[in-house]
């Protein structure tokens, strides 16, 4: 009969912790854009290679598996260069958000953003390019 309780037990503590694991690594990018603007919550200008004129880029993410306390951060890369980290709230399990980045004119050649999750896992990474 002990052995039945030790089973039962170690299930009730085992169980939330795997879900609670689960629903961490369910976190996903579903769609990663960059443009020029953002309208009415969707990407507008949508590219992947920019004039040097361009002022500012986008990165519009749409996220899948995340709740109201979880976060994901853009993190962008200039030349593999690291120029600014934004941490965006995901409030919902379906979630839109995105962040803006000011592009000087002598800032031409390879950019990147990395989507980032609470704990630091790489959910996706893409690439533009500004042009002269």
């Amino acid at each position: 009969m002990k052995s039945w309780a030790i089973l039962i037990l170690t299930m009730m503590v085992a169980l939330p912790a795997a879900a609670g694991a689960q629903q961490a690594g369910g976190l996903k990018v579903e769609n990663m854009v960059f443009c020029t603007a953002v309208q009415d919550r969707q990407p507008v200008g949508a590219d992947t290679a920019f004039a040097d004129t361009v002022g500012s880029v986008y990165c519009f993410t749409r996220i899948v598996g995340g709740s109201d306390t979880t976060s994901v951060d853009h993190v962008w890369y200039f030349n593999d260069k690291e120029m600014t980290a934004v941490t965006l709230p995901v409030r919902s399990s379906v979630w839109r958000t995105w962040s803006i980045k000011k592009i000087g004119a002598d800032q031409k050649g390879t950019w990147r953003v990395d989507v980032k999750s609470p704990t630091g896992e790489v959910l996706k990474s893409a690439e533009f390019v500004v042009k002269p």
